[in-house]
Formats: C-alpha cells, structure tokens, sequence
C-alpha cells in the first residue's frame, strides 16, 4: 500500500488532496528560488564582464594618451603639505649665472631606533664620523645619547656624504631631500646679492629664504611659483663688476685704504651696472659676525648702498647746477673767492691759495669753497634743500636690495645759512654713493631725473621727470670735462684718452670727536664718460687713502679716488663695448702731411 493510499485510508479524500496541494506549493517556491539566484548569478556574470570592459577600455585610452602626451616627471607627494617652490635662479643682463640651487641632503636620526637595533651611541658617532669626517665624534656622541628621539645629523650634506652614510646601514639614520643656494662667482657681487638661508623646515623640505641684499628684498619674486624656475635677470654685468672689483683691490693696497666702494650706473635710466663695496664676503660661507675681525672691518656692510658720507666738493656740482638753472650764475659770471670767509665763529677757506675773483667754471674746475659759499648764499637755504630733494639726495634710494633702506641721509633739523654754505661743499650731509650716482646722472643726462634700480628694462625719464634744462645740463658737462681735461682741473688724473671722462672730486675729513680728523679722509670721485654724451657715471670712493708723491703724503681725491676711477673707466669701458675715440688731427700735422704728399 502507497503512502497516498495509506493518508486516504486515514483522513479520507478530502485531506488527502489539501496535504498534496501543500506539498506542491513547497515544490514550486523551491523552484522560484532555484530560478531567482541562477538569474542573479547571470546578472553578476555580465557585471563583472562589463567592469572590465571598462577598465581595459580606459587602460587602452590612458595608454593612447600616454603615447602621444610630452613626458612629464610624476609630482612629489611630501607629508605634511606640498614642498615650497624653488627658488628661481639669478643672472646677470647677459644671463651669465650669479645665483642657483645645488640638490643636497639633510641627514637625521632616530636613536632609539638605532639603540634597539643594538647599537649604541658610542658605536654610532664611531660610525658616522667614519662617513663625515667634519663632525667630531663627540659631538655625534652627544647627539645619540640616551632619551634623544630625533636628531639632526648633518644638513646640508652632499650627495657623496649622503651615500657614504646610507653605506653604513644604521637603522634609524634616514635622509630629507633639500636645496642649497650657491654662489658661482663667490664674492663676486656678494653685497648685491646678499645671500639665503633656511626657512621653514621639515624632515623631508626646506624652503630657502633670503637673507640680505636681492635675495631678501625681492624673495617674493625669487620664490613665486609662476615663474616655475625661470631665471631672474638683474642689471649687473659680470664682467664689469669683476673688473671694478680688481680695480677696488689694486687701490685699497696702492693707496693703503681700510675700505673701497664704487658704483657704475647707466645715465639714461639708472640702471646699476657694477656695485662693490670692499671689505666683502664669500656669500657661499658668510663670516661669523662674532669674530673681533670680522667686526672690526664690516666685511658684510654694503658701503656703496648703506653707508652714508660727506662726499666732499663733488656737491659743488649741485650748487652751480642749480645756481645756473635759476638764472642767478652763468659758466663766465665772476665770482668773489676771497678768503677766508667767516661766519660767526667759523672759517671757510679753500685747500690752496685761489684768484680773488673766479668765473663760476673755474670755481668747479679749481674747487673753490670760498666761491661755492657764495654762489649757495644767493641761492638760500630754502632753495637748496629743494633742489637737493629733488635730485633724491634727501630719503633712501629705492633700489631693489634690502640694506637700502638703511641709506638714509643726514642733514641738519636746522637748514642754517652756514649750513647752507657747507652742505654746498659738501660737508653738513651725508649721503650714500648711490644717491650722488643717480643725482650726476641726472644732471648729465639732459637734466631728467632717473632712480637707481636692479631690474634691467627700466623705463628712461620723461619731460614729467625733468629736474634743470638741458642747456644747463650741458654746461655741466663742459665744466666737469674741464675738471679731467684741464692741467688745473683737480682730477686730471682721472683721464682716458678717447674716452671723453669729466667728473669732479671731493675729499671730506672723517668725524671725529667733537669735530672732524684731518688726519683721515672720505676721497670720492663722481663723473661720466662720454661727456659728450654720457652713457654711463662712475662713483668711486676711498676710505682714509694715501699716497707719497714729491716728498710729501697726499691724501685728497685728485690723487687717490681720480686715478683709480680713470684706471676704472680704461678697465671697463672696452667690456662694455664703447670703443675709444680717435684722437682728433692736429692742423699742423694735416699741414705737413699734405705739403709732403706726392701725387
């Protein structure tokens, strides 16, 4: 008997049929189950079939684009934030590299890292010492000491001292990426470029930020990342500040100097060719200011840019420029240089022995102080500190290094009548040798004024900018080219044949207590070359220069600054490319030769 028949048998018919109509729905839902998951699994498969698809349609496309695209370096993720831009390079007007960045390392440590690896201080400063030989084991002893966890090794470090150490294998010991900035002409331009250091540091960057001079006062620009690298052009030329470097140097040792400094500037729109201020610096390894020498000479003040000095006569420019301008002195005018001249309890006399009367050109050519005060007494007190402002001479030039802000000139709060006649002269303001640069070039130029800057390109003055005519400009000329060219001009010994130098010279006692020291002077010359048509004003000052001539000690400009900047001029004046003029034809020998022709 069947289970069927046996389940009728027992609940009859009825209930036979409802458990089999049961029986039937659990076999049907079992059979939808059966038919949902095959379906999910079919759903599944041509998912995973479709990212696939995908992904090697987008590694097709990513390997097309990669065939066709430049090559490009993959960027450098750094903890703690992107690393900083890197510092641009700077090159001079020719693009000649004064400035850049050299790759280096900083090496660091972990001691208890390296302690429990079972090495201990003693054996570590043996072993690193090994591979540095400039640190002291003593001090790397110090430095993996118990209870130290993170010191710094050596930064920088070269890439040779950088593999020496990873030679070692100390655990613990890891290396950080960094940049040096380097100095390829050392102390070559050193004051204008200043230097860099460190900034804000981590174990895997540093940035560099600037110190002194350009790299300080323009670390903005040097840092923007917009520039990605591009070198920054600056208005010096290489050559001419080595050769003005050379010449500086030869001075100082001839002339027996304790310091020297010079500018070179381009008269039509002040652009700064050559700067050196001597004693200088290595700006690769910069003096320990501690040191007694060091602070004894000042190897890192900018004496061209920061240094303010009586300049001597060569303000007298400034007294016949605008005594001319004014209309109250012509170049012929007769002027009353007895002397001395006395006002009040002070004396103003001249260096040897004058005319009773001079003309206002021989008054610059001979440099009379006695006739300078007259000319500044017509012209007043409050003309002159005008005029002098106007030139700039008066507040901080605005060239592009950060020591020029400390260039801030001194004048008395009292503008006196004897001021006046002093300042005329050039003594009662002291100025920077950049401001008496840009002031000549003024002048000389045509009489429009122009600022002293480091970025080439700059801009040449206007008629918005014009300080004397140019009339009056070129009377100026012809009276400095006097000062040169003349046996009574007073810096003949600045002359180069075919070179056309004019310039005066200012010699002015040092301060001293209660006074000034006769024994020890300021010597400066200032001037330009062509004066036919100036390209470019020199300024070279001395400090406490001397020269034995004729049996007696000279320590005036005419005999120390004059002929150094002459020497200058002859050195620099070919590199710059300006050839020398012929020296014109005397009639007589014109004469001669034609009387001897034969045709």
């Amino acid at each position: 008997m069947t289970r069927r028949d046996e389940l009728i048998r027992v609940l009859g018919d009825q209930g036979a049929e409802r458990i089999a109509q049961r029986a039937q729905r659990r076999e049907n839902a079992r059979e939808a189950r059966r038919k949902a998951r095959a379906d999910l699994a079919e759903w599944r498969l041509w998912l995973v079939a479709g990212c696939f698809a995908l992904g090697y349609a987008a590694l097709a496309g990513q390997m097309a684009l990669t065939a066709v695209a430049e090559p490009e370096e993959p960027a450098l993720e750094v903890a703690g934030g992107p690393p900083p831009a890197e510092r641009a390079p700077i090159v001079d007007r020719e693009g000649r590299l004064l400035a850049a960045n050299l790759p280096t390392w900083a090496i660091y440590a972990h001691p208890e890292v390296t302690a429990r690896a079972g090495i201990d201080a003693a054996e570590a400063a043996r072993l690193l010492s090994s591979a540095l030989p400039g640190i002291g084991e003593e001090t790397l002893r110090a430095r993996f000491a118990p209870g130290r966890k993170f010191v710094w090794v050596k930064r920088p470090a070269s890439p040779a001292e950088k593999q020496a150490v990873h030679d070692l294998g100390l655990p613990g010991v890891e290396f950080g990426r960094r940049e040096t900035r380097i100095y390829p002409a050392g102390r070559i331009a050193a004051h204008v470029l200043g230097g860099a250091t460190v900034g804000a540091e981590g174990v895997d960057h540093a940035e560099l930020v600037g110190l002194a001079g350009v790299e300080r006062r323009l670390d903005d620009a040097l840092r923007d990342p917009s520039r990605a690298g591009e070198p920054f052009r600056i208005s010096l030329d290489l050559a001419a500040q080595t050769a003005m470097t050379e010449v500086l140097e030869a001075a100082m040792r001839d002339f027996r100097a304790i310091a020297a400094s010079a500018v070179l500037m381009d008269a039509r729109n002040g652009e700064i060719i050559a700067m050196v201020s001597l004693p200088d610096f290595d700006p690769n390894a910069r003096p320990d200011t501690r040191d007694p020498v060091v602070a004894k000479t000042r190897p890192m003040m900018n004496r061209a840019a920061e240094g303010v000095y009586e300049l001597g006569s060569t303000f007298k420019t400034f007294a016949a420029a605008q005594a001319m301008e004014l209309g109250l002195y012509g170049p012929e005018t007769m002027i009353d240089t007895t002397g001395p001249l006395r006002i009040g309890r002070f004396r103003i006399s001249d260096f040897h022995k004058m005319p009773p009367r001079m003309t206002l050109r021989d008054v610059i050519v001979e440099s009379s102080n006695v006739g300078t005060a007259r000319v500044a007494i017509a012209i007043g007190a409050e003309r002159q500190k005008d005029f002098l402002g106007k030139l700039g001479l008066l507040s901080p030039t605005p060239v592009e290094i950060a020591e020029a802000r400390l260039g801030q000139p001194l004048y008395p709060a009292n503008w006196s009548q004897l001021s006046t006649m002093t300042i005329s002269y050039g003594h009662g303001l002291a100025a920077t040798q950049l401001h008496l640069a840009a002031a000549y070039a003024t002048l000389l130029n045509g009489g429009l004024k122009v600022k002293p800057t480091l970025i080439p390109g700059a801009p040449a003055p206007t008629e918005a900018d014009r300080v004397i005519s140019a009339e009056t400009s070129r009377h100026l000329r012809e009276m400095l080219r006097a000062v040169v060219a003349e046996e009574k001009g007073t810096a003949n010994l600045a002359e180069v044949p075919g070179y056309e130098v004019g310039g005066k010279t200012g010699t002015a006692e040092k301060p001293s207590a209660g006074g000034y020291d006769g024994g020890r002077n300021i010597t400066t010359f200032a001037g330009a070359f062509p004066m036919s048509d100036p390209r470019y004003v020199i300024v070279v000052t001395l400090d406490e220069a001397s020269t034995f001539k004729y049996g007696r000690t000279w320590r005036t400009a005419g005999w120390t600054a004059a002929p150094t900047a002459g020497l200058a001029v002859r050195r620099i004046a070919p590199v710059l490319g300006i050839r020398p003029a012929p020296k014109p034809l005397d009639p007589a020998d014109v004469a001669g030769a034609a009387s001897g022709a034969r045709f």
